[in-house]
């Protein structure tokens, strides 16, 4: 097992009214390159604005994108600025060839097409239903423990739209105390066998290596690892070793302690710069690249303004060249910036969240109520010109 992910380092953020030029940035800020699509445009406008070269789709999908916001890593801290994707390119070949071909990477990388996951196309949003076999699950105390009820809400969810079933037998809620590996085998892998029995793709939300063995075994074609397979080492073999598809989400500390005070300069740019890490790290264990997305980890070690910055900028997390995954569905921010409500009260933020994220090109949606979040999206598809729900 690896030891609690490390505090980060204080770094200054500063904003460039343009481009740097002259003083030529290190070939070294190539490796801190960040780009966050923006200037984002929909339906025929978007279709024009590529045709005509002045904007790049945005992973493949219906959503374009006509500038950046650029983050460069330096001594100092990190330098930030906007650019139009001509100026952009210009700039980066002009100033030296690694910084250049950075640049032209994560452009391709947000603009490239994104092939199936876990079998699912992404030409629409895609809802990912949970179900905790839990006795402590923040979002509903525990309602699905027993087996046969676990069962039955997948079912209930896949027939609502769901289109994978994520079932996760240990709390990762702030403050969970671990449980035994046995018990979460104990805990899913009858819920998975049933569910995948039924032809339902299924997901199983664990970190211990045993666990994700037993459950693709079972059936489930998806790992989702909160601590993006590096909880336990023989994590990522284990999934390559089972063709699954992996979820790699970003955690801050652990479960028990992951709320005491999480620290960040600037989380969208840290959350953004682990994943692109750690799905390196499962590439190279034999992961394919098409069968790994990405969760900036709302709540997991992030307080309020924390969760509200990355969920702002999530469309940065496109330049992993992964799919996207945002899991906000209920969650405690919702009710500390609005007025407190309980989870079971908690759908209209949920929506909203996954509304924005929808708007930034978000692929992947983690929710709770599916019948509710397939609707709302499919309005906001036809509205907004974002293609087929």
């Amino acid at each position: 097992m690896t030891a609690a992910a490390p505090q980060p380092r204080p770094f200054t953020v500063e904003w460039s009214p343009g481009l740097p030029r002259g003083s030529s940035p290190s070939p070294d800020a190539a490796a801190g390159l960040a780009l966050q699509p923006i200037g984002l445009l929909t339906g025929d406008v978007a279709a024009r604005a590529v045709a005509d070269g002045t904007a790049m789709k945005l992973a493949g999908g219906p959503l374009a994108f006509s500038a950046c916001v650029v983050t460069l890593a330096g001594a100092r801290g990190l330098l930030r600025t906007t650019a139009e994707l001509a100026e952009l390119s210009d700039w980066a070949l002009g100033e030296n060839a690694v910084l250049g071909r950075a640049v032209i990477r994560r452009l391709e990388l947000l603009s490239r097409q994104r092939p199936p996951f876990a079998g699912l196309s992404l030409d629409r949003a895609r809802l990912i239903g949970v179900v905790n076999v839990t006795p402590d699950s923040f979002s509903d105390g525990g309602a699905r423990f027993a087996t046969d009820d676990a069962i039955a809400a997948g079912r209930a969810l896949a027939a609502a739209g769901a289109d994978l079933i994520d079932v996760g037998g240990e709390s990762t809620r702030p403050g969970a105390a671990p449980v035994a590996a046995a018990v979460e085998r104990e805990r899913v892998l009858p819920v998975i066998r049933a569910l995948a029995a039924d032809g339902i793709a299924v997901s199983v939300d664990s970190r211990r290596a045993g666990v994700m063995e037993a459950a693709i075994e079972a059936g489930a074609v998806v790992v989702n690892d909160v601590s993006a397979l590096s909880f336990d080492r023989a994590s990522a073999a284990i999934v390559a070793a089972g063709r699954a598809g992996a979820i790699l989400m970003h955690m801050q500390g652990r479960p028990a302690t992951m709320q005491d005070a999480p620290r960040y300069t600037d989380a969208p740019y840290e959350v953004f710069r682990y994943l692109d890490a750690r799905a390196a790290v499962a590439e190279e264990a034999g992961i394919p690249a098409g069968s790994i997305a990405v969760d900036p980890g709302i709540g997991f070690g992030k307080n309020d303004d924390h969760n509200t910055a990355i969920l702002a900028a999530i469309g940065l997390f496109h330049a992993t060249g992964r799919p996207v995954v945002l899991g906000a569905s209920r969650k405690s921010f919702i009710g500390r910036i609005s007025r407190g409500e309980a989870p079971g009260a908690r759908l209209p933020g949920s929506l909203a969240a996954a509304a924005a994220a929808a708007l930034q090109g978000v692929q992947l949606f983690r929710v709770h109520d599916v019948a509710e979040t397939r609707q709302a999206l499919a309005v906001l598809a036809r509205i907004g010109g974002l293609g087929v729900t």
